[in-house]
């Protein structure tokens, strides 16, 4: 990254100026200039990445931020292909454990929690039914479905207690989609949300299989997919660049960032939806624009980062994979580094369950976490060598995490217009992707297609 500017008092005037430096905007960027137009990148951060971020924290190389790579998400395949980076298998080997709502621990294997025969067929016919909701609404247009309003005025727990009284079934299907995906109470997004999030990886089922969704990871961490794509872009991209002001016309835009100015023909924002109104747009967005980005808004998680001196789990024969909807940390996995050896633990604590950590002191949530770890793993959990929590929803230049979604009723009412430009202004961002949606597959793919929009109106 050395050939990279840290922005000094500038003026630019390029083809195309590119606001954030995370996948999309990063690969917008390599598409454009590889159609010959001319790009400048502005970056609030003093790195790459967005939500990408690879830190060494007391000696363990941890991920903090986004960090899987699935079968499906053949964007993200291609460009960890075309970057010349490797990747490898997530350890899955023995068994996972599941805790109920009254803390009893079962070993499984497979897909499914082990639950009463009864909840299991409940749980299999919902996931049917979702199976079969996702291939028929779709992820490119959910809300032109002729059931878009009905399912995005309902909530996805008001929508599962609707389809049936098992309330183990209940909780545990909203699990994938509430805590594990969207980082919200399933009380506060509609089904329609749940559905896209669902069609988005392909199917329900997949949300539901760890194993395919969570498959492999980048040796040295899926920041290196930015870093790289940074590093081919050389002195185009400018850190510690906040972009305060964008003017803008028919004629062009003109970007005016901490020390440097950038005019251009069109701008791409590729930040996240709730990071937009940190720009002061001139003149203002149009009234459509400005009501849709107020119905958008990021979920809030912990990731936990737990090192070991060994990955003890596997000695008694335990995957590391762990679920329970009534654990503190509702999913956790063997995160361990490909030749490390020692062990790394990762779990999750969403929604109002991170709310209720963040009000403690931080050593009593430190110890309030360990101990949901305890629950699934045993004792041995209680004393990582290494502890570290992301908290992405204190970050300035991000505030929340995963991604985007709309609250109720915004889906269907908005949503054909998330990517509708404005002007010479163009958005690129995973929140807004189909496929790959909230994730850097859906970043890299939406990154793609603006550039494709853009180069068209300019050639």
């Amino acid at each position: 990254m050395d050939n990279q500017n840290t922005a000094t008092d500038t003026t630019l005037d390029v083809d195309v100026v590119i606001i954030g430096a995370g996948a999309s905007g990063l690969t917008a960027a390599t598409r454009l200039r590889k159609t010959g137009h001319s790009v400048a990148v502005l970056e609030a951060r003093e790195r790459v990445g967005g939500r990408l971020w690879t830190e060494t924290i007391e000696g363990a190389l941890l991920e903090l931020g986004g960090q899987w790579v699935s079968p499906d998400q053949s964007a993200l395949i291609e460009t960890v292909e075309e970057l010349g980076l490797e990747t490898y298998s997530r350890y899955r080997e023995g068994d996972s454990v599941y805790v109920d709502a009254a803390g009893a621990l079962t070993r499984f294997t497979g897909e499914l929690f082990p639950v009463e025969a009864a909840t299991q067929r409940e749980m299999e016919r919902l996931i049917e039914l979702l199976d079969g909701l996702t291939a028929e609404i779709g992820a490119t247009e959910p809300w032109a479905h002729e059931k878009a309003v009905e399912l995005d005025r309902i909530s996805w727990s008001e929508w599962l207690t609707q389809q049936t009284d098992d309330v183990e079934a209940r909780d545990n299907i909203a699990l994938f989609i509430a805590e594990a995906m969207l980082t919200k109470p399933s009380h506060s997004f509609s089904a329609l949300q749940a559905i896209l999030m669902a069609a988005s990886a392909g199917s329900f089922s997949h949300l539901v299989d760890a194993d395919y969704i969570l498959d492999k990871r980048v040796a040295g961490g899926l920041q290196q997919v930015p870093i790289r794509l940074a590093e081919a872009l050389g002195d185009a991209v400018h850190l510690g660049a906040p972009v305060r002001r964008l003017a803008w016309s028919d004629e062009g835009v003109t970007a005016h960032a901490d020390g440097i100015t950038v005019t251009a023909r069109r701008a791409v924002v590729a930040v996240p939806p709730n990071l937009y109104s940190r720009i002061s747009f001139e003149p203002p967005l149009p009234r459509r624009q400005q009501q849709m980005h107020q119905h958008l808004s990021l979920g809030l998680v912990i990731k936990v980062h737990a090192v070991y001196e060994t990955p003890f789990w596997r000695e008694a024969g335990l995957s590391g994979t762990a679920f329970s909807p009534y654990q503190l940390v509702h999913e956790a996995y063997d995160n361990t580094n490909h030749g490390d050896p020692r062990g790394t633990l990762v779990g999750f604590v969403s929604d109002e369950k991170a709310d209720a950590m963040f009000a403690l002191p931080a050593e009593e949530r430190k110890r309030r976490i360990l101990e949901s770890l305890a629950a699934y793993y045993g004792p041995q959990a209680l004393e990582p060598v290494v502890y570290y929590e992301s908290d992405w929803a204190s970050e300035e230049w991000t505030r929340g995490a995963y991604a985007a979604s709309f609250d109720l009723g915004g889906l269907s009412r908005y949503g054909a217009d998330q990517r509708t430009p404005v002007g010479p202004i163009f958005w690129s961002c995973s929140d807004l992707a189909a496929e790959g949606y909230q994730h850097v597959d859906g970043a890299i793919r939406i990154g793609r297609v603006t550039a494709d929009e853009i180069a068209a109106t300019l050639a």
